[in-house]
């Protein structure tokens, strides 16, 4: 039996795919993923059914830690939800916004719309004495979700994002999926700082598990879904490069 710790990543979709790839070359775990998208998408679901989710995940898997790669399940988080440990990306969004800015700057923040509704971003940001501007983004998931990280089609739902975007000192990318479509960014604008909290998840994290030791090989992750699971491969290598696989259809404990 492995000493080391069960850490699950779950997301609707393939968006914690990236985190998890961070995460596994730095960290020594038993890595699970779960792309719930068996599921309608997490952003049309109200925080009873997310928080059920949430805990089906715990049931199955019983993991020591299980990192909640979503912004609009990480927004439906309360206290004593499972008996894992439990993180969000919310919360290391938030961080990393306050470090890499300063009161009076205007920060961008980037999302789905059950995210921008929720408003916990602008909430904590303005309280900090920053300026925001919250934009719901939701197409620019399902582009990632297809692995159109560049073109016509997803330039017709990204250049309008970026007008409004431009006068911002800092964007903030309050959804996993959108790192997949920095390169389009910056190309659209050098200059802006945009922010991926998922670099903050990950230092938090990588703080408070096993350190990969020098010369071992990270742990393959085993990657599963209840929707799609030849899908959410192709989907998981074309936004991400992910190699992972193959992926596994599982059914979730019911909660």
């Amino acid at each position: 039996m492995s000493s080391l710790p069960r850490v699950v990543v779950m997301d609707w979709g393939i968006g914690g795919v990236d985190a998890l790839q961070r995460l596994q070359a730095r960290v020594g775990a038993e890595w699970l993923y779960l792309s719930d998208s068996g599921q309608p998408p997490y952003g049309l679901l109200d925080d009873e059914a997310l928080q059920s989710r949430i805990r089906a995940v715990a049931a199955t898997f019983a993991p020591d830690l299980l990192v909640v790669a979503c912004n609009a399940a990480s927004a439906a988080l309360v206290p004593n939800l499972c008996a894992c440990s439990l993180v969000g990306v919310i919360a290391p969004g938030i961080a990393l916004a306050l470090r890499q800015t300063v009161p009076g700057e205007r920060i961008g923040i980037l999302g789905g719309r059950r995210t921008i509704e929720a408003g916990l971003h602008a909430a904590a940001l303005e309280a900090a004495g920053r300026r925001t501007r919250g934009l719901v983004a939701q197409p620019l998931s399902a582009h990632v979700e297809a692995g159109r990280l560049s073109g016509a089609e997803l330039d017709a739902d990204l250049l309008p994002l970026v007008a409004a975007l431009a006068d911002c000192d800092a964007v903030l990318l309050a959804c996993t999926h959108y790192p997949a479509l920095l390169p389009r960014l910056l190309e659209l604008l050098p200059a802006m700082r945009w922010l991926d909290p998922v670099e903050e998840l990950v230092e938090q994290l990588a703080t408070g598990l096993p350190a990969l030791g020098e010369g071992v090989a990270a742990a393959l992750p085993r990657m599963m879904t209840t929707g799609d699971a030849a899908q959410s491969e192709r989907s998981a290598a074309l936004a991400f490069g992910a190699a992972f696989g193959p992926w596994e259809r599982v059914a979730l404990s019911a909660r």
